[in-house]
């Protein structure tokens, strides 16, 4: 039986190339903003991108956010794409103190314009960047990077940053000139990706892949 994955469309996402890759990966991809649908769903994706204030402002306005937090509690394949990882913290500075959704502890700031050698560098962080571990891991098995290699290549495209209250909750980083950026979060089956995996070629396509096994 083909699985069936849950993305939500909330207007911010992008959602013909995360529906096109999730198909590519052998499942159906459903766009939803229904919140019985959120709550049901089997394997659920969140996207975005843009404003953290404008993606909190829709989910709200949509009704949707009791849902999502239903069913990160749940225990079920959860996957948040670079905006839709951000809005999992708690807040956000991005125009204004912003609430987030809360399911990890930690923020959200804007990347620093120079690292601690005073080198600058350009915001947004754009292109491709590789995956290492997080400073408290040492593999990545059994988890949804299991079968990427360490300095695997994946496109970013951000110029913000999430900051963890607690390290165990990063599983990836990347290097941006001297900078660490938290790459891929984990809370139990919830991950989120700072980079589009649904750009990142077949590194990005294997990763999606593992997420439908969970």
């Amino acid at each position: 039986m083909t699985k069936k994955i849950t993305i939500v469309d909330y207007g911010l996402g992008n959602m013909l190339s995360i529906g096109l890759a999730v198909k590519h990966c052998g499942a159906d991809a459903v766009f939803s903003n229904s919140p019985a649908e959120i709550k049901n769903a089997s394997y659920l994706i969140l996207p975005g991108v843009g404003a953290f204030s404008a993606g909190m402002a829709q989910l709200n306005s949509l009704g949707i956010v009791d849902s999502l937090l239903e069913y990160a509690e749940m225990e079920r394949p959860f996957l948040g794409i670079c905006l839709g990882m951000q809005m999992l913290l708690e807040s956000s500075n991005e125009f204004g103190h912003n609430a987030g959704l809360g399911i990890i502890p930690g923020k959200v700031e804007i990347i620093p314009t120079i690292n601690n050698n005073h080198d600058f560098h350009k915001i947004p962080h754009i292109g491709w960047n590789n995956l290492i571990l997080s400073s408290d891991k040492n593999t990545w098995s059994g988890t949804l990077l299991q079968n990427i290699g360490v300095g695997s290549s994946v496109y970013f495209l951000h110029s913000y940053l999430t900051i963890l209250k607690n390290e165990k909750h990063c599983l990836a980083n990347c290097d941006y000139n001297g900078i660490k950026i938290p790459a891929v979060l984990r809370r139990g089956l919830l991950y989120g990706c700072q980079f589009h995996p649904e750009k990142s070629g077949k590194v990005g396509l294997k990763i999606i892949h593992e997420f439908l096994k969970l």
